[in-house]
């Protein structure tokens, strides 16, 4: 069973054990909560599409860390006029484990 879930206006799909990167969400190690924006749920046999989401479903995870992404390197350069900015930017994520999946 798996669950297409929404978090930070990016859609992700959660299965059961595994764990997925999300944006930085505002929870402490080891702390569990319940996810309720649920798009989809999806079956071997069954799929419940959600308008815009699906009744009663819930997804419970648990933050496993809080870290950085890979460092993005901006550049701003302007042709013969000696303009050169260098700036970068690292993206902070939340690991999630997913506990469980329930249609309700």
């Amino acid at each position: 069973m798996y669950a297409i879930i929404r978090s930070g206006g990016r859609q992700y799909r959660a299965e059961v054990g595994k764990t997925i990167d999300v944006e930085k969400l505002p929870y402490q190690e080891n702390e569990s909560f319940v996810i309720d924006d649920v798009l989809l749920i999806g079956d071997d046999d069954k799929t419940v599409i959600g308008q815009p989401c699906v009744e009663g479903a819930k997804v419970k995870a648990t933050v496993v860390s809080q870290f950085k992404g890979k460092k993005v390197v901006v550049f701003r350069y302007r042709q013969r006029t000696n303009y050169r900015r260098k700036t970068g930017h690292r993206q902070q994520y939340t690991r999630l484990h997913v506990d469980e999946i329930t249609v309700g």
